[in-house]
């Protein structure tokens, strides 16, 4: 597996409606925030031709729920993309609040090509923007 080449960091907003009868953001809402984390990281890293043509959806997601996270909170997903592999592609988003780790999150996407809906492997040089070249 290769190591990433950087981290890129999403603000996530908390909404009211995110609060739970228990007083802090559901579960269900931080996948809301990797996939808003995730597209975000690739619709800015990516070439403009590349987003237009592809488009990704989840595989999978395994969530490690750390901390509660409450509305007052200031929040950041910290996505790091950990290697690609045909078209799919294998991402780890840290939710966190200042040094705490709220939770974590191992994600697998499958890349697809916006007109056919088919898979689609990704150029080189667009997996380059998220990764070093593997030897």
């Amino acid at each position: 597996m290769s190591t990433s080449l950087h981290m890129f960091r999403h603000p996530v907003a908390i909404d009211p409606s995110d609060i739970d009868h228990m007083g802090h953001v559901n579960n269900s809402v931080y996948l809301k925030w990797v996939q808003d984390a995730v597209i975000d990281y690739w619709q800015s890293v990516a070439p403009p031709e590349a987003v237009a043509r592809h488009l990704w959806v989840a595989l999978k997601h395994e969530i490690s729920y750390r901390k509660p996270t409450f509305l007052q909170d200031n929040v950041v997903a910290e996505v790091i993309a950990e290697k690609v592999e045909g078209a799919r592609a294998y991402f780890t988003t840290v939710v966190r609040r200042g040094q705490d780790v709220l939770s974590e999150v191992k994600s697998c996407w499958c890349c697809l090509d916006a007109v056919t809906q088919r898979p689609a492997r990704l150029a080189r040089d667009v997996v380059s923007r998220f990764l070093p070249p593997t030897s």
